[in-house]
């Protein structure tokens, strides 16, 4: 049914819940799995900016070698909990991307024929106003989309 599974991780609980329903629906299916992580673009917001000039160069720099030494600790952890359930993982960071359009990438790149992902579950306004990294994801997947939850 499915062989090449990819996984939506950021280092939360409920995306550590994720990875291990994908390793066991893996196992049962004798499928792959693939755990992506995505890291946003820097951006600094200065209110006042057009009169002063500042070099931001070096700013977003140590910006982004803060997140991807992030997501590289986030993927060798899942590589430890994958490890413990006696499987093997590809892991992958995407990087400088909205985290829904990072985890399509990631999907259509590896030939997924599932995605799992957490929700962080926002209610009411906030979700009908900001929406969701899993809504995103649901709406413009080409492929079945697991949400654990």
């Amino acid at each position: 049914m499915y062989s090449r599974i990819v996984c939506a991780i950021d280092g939360s609980e409920l995306s550590t819940k994720a990875l291990r329903h994908a390793l066991a629906l893996a196992a049962k299916l004798g499928a792959k799995v693939t755990a992506v992580t995505v890291t946003e673009p820097s951006v600094i917001v200065a209110p006042g900016a057009e009169i002063m000039m500042v070099d931001t160069s070096s700013i977003i720099s140590d910006l982004d070698e803060a997140k991807a030494s992030s997501a590289k600790a986030t993927l060798a952890d899942a590589e430890v909990v994958a490890k413990g359930d006696g499987q093997a993982i590809t892991t992958v960071h995407v990087a400088n991307s909205p985290a829904a359009e990072g985890i399509l990438h990631a999907a259509k790149e590896n030939t997924a024929d599932l995605i799992v992902m957490g929700s962080h579950g926002r209610r009411g306004l906030g979700r009908l106003l900001l929406g969701s990294q899993a809504a995103e994801v649901l709406a413009h997947s080409d492929v079945p989309v697991l949400i654990i939850k």
